[in-house]
C-alpha cells in the first residue's frame, strides 16, 4: 500500500549503523543474513555516504564514520529461521562469538555475534 510518506516496503523505523569501514559490515550482513544491497551513495573520496540493505523484511542503513558523524557500536536483534545456521555463517563471515546458541527460560533460542566493526547482533529463532 502506498501511504505517500515513506518508500514501499520500508518499516517506520530502521537501524542506521555508523561504522569504520562500513563495507566490512555490509559484506558481513550479505554473508550472514543474505542481505540484499539496493541503494548506495558514495562520497567523492569513495567512502560510503549511505547504503541500504534488506534483511528479510527489514531495511538497515549504513554509513562510514567521519569526524562529523563518528562511528559507534550498535546492538541489534534479528529473528532468523535457523539461529544455529545463521550463527555459523556469521562466524564464517568474520564475526566473533559473543554467545553460542542456547535455549534459556523463554521461547527463543538465541546467539550473539560481533561484526567486524564491533556491532553486536543478537540472533533468535522462536522454538517454543
Amino acid at each position: 500500500m502506498d501511504n505517500g510518506y515513506k518508500p514501499e516496503g520500508y518499516a517506520s523505523v530502521s537501524a542506521y549503523i555508523v561504522a569504520d569501514e562500513a563495507q566490512r559490515v555490509i559484506d558481513f550482513l550479505k554473508q550472514t543474513f543474505k542481505a540484499e544491497e539496493f541503494r548506495r551513495m558514495e562520497n567523492a573520496d569513495g567512502s560510503i555516504m549511505h547504503v541500504e540493505v534488506k534483511i528479510d523484511d527489514t531495511v538497515v542503513m549504513l554509513t562510514d564514520g567521519s569526524e562529523r558523524f563518528p562511528p559507534f557500536i550498535a546492538w541489534l536483534h534479528v529473528y532468523v529461521p535457523d539461529v544455529d545456521a545463521t550463527y555459523a555463517r556469521a562466524l564464517a563471515a568474520g564475526g566473533e562469538s559473543v554467545q553460542a546458541p542456547v535455549q534459556k527460560d523463554d521461547p527463543d533460542r538465541r546467539a550473539g555475534v560481533k561484526d567486524p566493526a564491533g556491532n553486536i547482533w543478537w540472533l533468535a529463532t522462536q522454538v517454543g
